[in-house]
């Protein structure tokens, strides 16, 4: 099962390697891991998503709590959350299937942010199923390369 966790670290250098090297000497796989400054700007938060049962991630929880640098460490994998992901998508164009790439672009609200003679490149923001989807629909017209952020996320809180 994918964990969504978000840690709250030092922004300092170096801290990003010793998070890392942490899930390394544990041989836990990172499946995307996400970092930026927070409104503190002495604190960065961390969205890393990993693979492991309940008990994988309550080591690796208690782990990351033992370094110096994480302030805090919460699993979001059970919250109520918004989560979304960038992608950067380059596709094949024909002169006979722009229009239909640029109407599926719109159908998933995308955006083109660059266009060649024979390529557009798509800027998409959504959840990992809507970037899934969108790249499955696209990719019989050719898909040239694909980037993603990997997710972020945030706790949806009642006010």
């Amino acid at each position: 099962m994918l964990h969504t966790l978000a840690v709250l670290v030092d922004n300092n250098p170096g801290v990003l390697t010793r998070v890392a090297g942490l899930f390394a000497r544990r041989a836990y796989n990172i499946s995307s891991l996400s970092v930026c400054q927070t409104e503190n700007p002495a604190i960065s938060r961390m969205t890393i998503v990993v693979e492991g049962d309940d008990q994988v991630i309550e080591q690796v929880t208690k782990q990351l709590n033992k370094l110096v640098v994480v302030h805090k460490v919460s699993d979001l994998t059970r919250e109520a959350v918004v989560d979304r992901e960038l992608a950067l998508i380059r596709i094949k164009v024909k002169s006979e299937t722009r229009l239909e790439v640029l109407q599926t672009v719109d159908i998933f609200r995308g955006r083109v942010v660059d266009m060649g003679k024979s390529n557009f490149t798509i800027e998409l923001t959504g959840d990992e199923e809507k970037i899934d989807a969108f790249v499955r629909t696209i990719r019989p017209y050719g898909l040239l390369e694909l980037v993603r952020t990997g997710k972020i996320a945030i706790s949806r809180l009642d006010t």
